[in-house]
Formats: C-alpha cells, sequence, structure tokens
C-alpha cells in the first residue's frame, strides 16, 4: 500500500509565497505523479493555476511582501 503525505486538502484557502498581491487561492484538485511528486491545482477567480508544496502556504505571515519600486528622482523633485 502507498502512503502519500500531502500537506494541503482540496477546499483550503492558501497563498502563493511569492505572490505580491496576496491573492486567495482554493485548492480544487491535488496531482499525484507517479515518481512521487505532488502538486496542487489552484483557484482565484476564474484563474487557475498549478504549483508545488514548497510555493504555497496557509499562513499570510509567510507572504514576500509587496515590492517597493522608487521612481526616478527627476530635476523638479529637487
Amino acid at each position: 500500500m502507498t502512503v502519500i503525505n500531502n500537506v494541503f486538502e482540496i477546499g483550503d484557502i492558501v497563498y502563493l509565497k511569492t505572490d505580491v498581491q496576496h491573492l486567495q487561492r482554493i485548492v480544487f484538485a491535488i496531482v499525484f505523479y507517479k515518481h512521487g511528486d505532488i502538486t496542487y491545482k489552484l483557484a482565484s477567480g476564474t484563474t487557475i493555476s498549478e504549483h508545488y508544496e514548497f510555493e504555497i502556504t496557509k499562513d499570510r505571515a509567510e507572504l514576500k511582501k509587496e515590492y517597493f519600486i522608487p521612481r526616478a528622482v527627476s530635476e523638479r523633485d529637487n
């Protein structure tokens, strides 16, 4: 008998660790590959995507902060 230890379950609300918008996603499918990999299919609105466990978290505290892109300084700002 094969035992599969998946971290997330169908219906879990999760986040992508690198998503600067911090969009909620729902796990709607789990894909088990013959060689042992597990991926999760996620939905956010009408957008779906597939990700490995290491890309996903339930904990918002693990999310990457929004990137700060400084604006160019012009002569008018001086």
